[in-house]
């Protein structure tokens, strides 16, 4: 069976070798941050940057639904994962990774981009590829709240809240994750303050929304965020009286 063959099952697994913090340790690595997906390439690779003499790689990835619908995600990889994998258009892929966010500055304005960061990338078996198309989309989250959660109630009458999760990583670096959370589960995080402590599981969705623009314009833009399935608040573990920089 291939490493995390099954996230959902390693997670469940973990839960109960969880430390004071709340955090899993997987051979001695902290693990916040989890993805795993599989889906068809849609585009060619392009150059994205380079760090350490190691060049980086994005390209876009189409993930099924259970539904009749797809998600279309970015992914970010290293060349030195597409060593001796068949990367091309139409291939289907397993990626592992994690969801990761950056600033980028556009006409001034800073704005929170979110790339699924591949730690590892293959081609499936077909049992194995049947397999893991039951739950095509998998990410689990520990983070904390970092800005207050916002309630609604949309058009079609289903209640949501917004959350913006701060996921911490190695060398003092944190992501900064969006989710939704529907129905109950929603009723639930519209009471979270900043700073507490929940783990998420759920999927990585895209999301088309229109903009207007100054010159009265309408631009179709793309939003990816984390849709909520299921969340544990953990609560002997939080922030509150610390907060963080990024409320309000």
């Amino acid at each position: 069976m291939h490493k995390f063959h099954e996230i959902g099952i390693f997670i469940e697994k973990s839960i109960k070798h969880m430390n004071k913090g709340g955090k899993f340790v997987v051979d001695k690595i902290i693990e916040t941050n989890m993805v795993k997906i599989v889906g068809e390439v849609i585009s060619d690779k392009e150059y994205s940057h380079e760090m350490y003499g190691e060049k980086f790689y994005i390209f876009q990835l189409q993930v099924p639904r259970l539904s009749s619908s797809v998600d279309v995600l970015p992914i970010t990889i290293s060349e030195r994962l597409l060593f001796n994998v068949d990367f091309s258009l139409g291939q289907c892929v397993i990626i592992e990774g994690q969801l990761r966010s950056y600033n980028r500055f556009i006409d001034t304005n800073n704005k929170l981009v979110l790339t699924i960061f591949a730690r590892e990338i293959y081609v499936p078996e077909e049992t194995e590829l049947q397999e893991i198309l039951r739950k095509p989309n998998e990410i689990y989250l520990d983070g904390y709240i970092c800005k207050k959660p916002v309630y609604r109630i949309t058009p079609f009458g289903r209640e949501i809240t917004d959350i913006l999760l701060a996921v911490n990583r190695p060398y003092n670096k944190s992501d900064y994750i969006p989710c939704i959370a529907w129905g109950r589960n929603a009723r639930f995080c519209e009471n979270l303050l900043v700073g507490d402590h929940i783990m998420i599981w759920g999927r990585i969705q895209s999301r088309e929304y229109q903009k207007k623009l100054s010159s009265g314009d309408i631009e179709t833009k793309i939003a990816f965020e984390v849709s909520v399935s299921k969340l544990e608040f953990v609560e002997n573990d939080n922030n509150r009286m610390e907060g963080y920089q990024m409320e309000g």
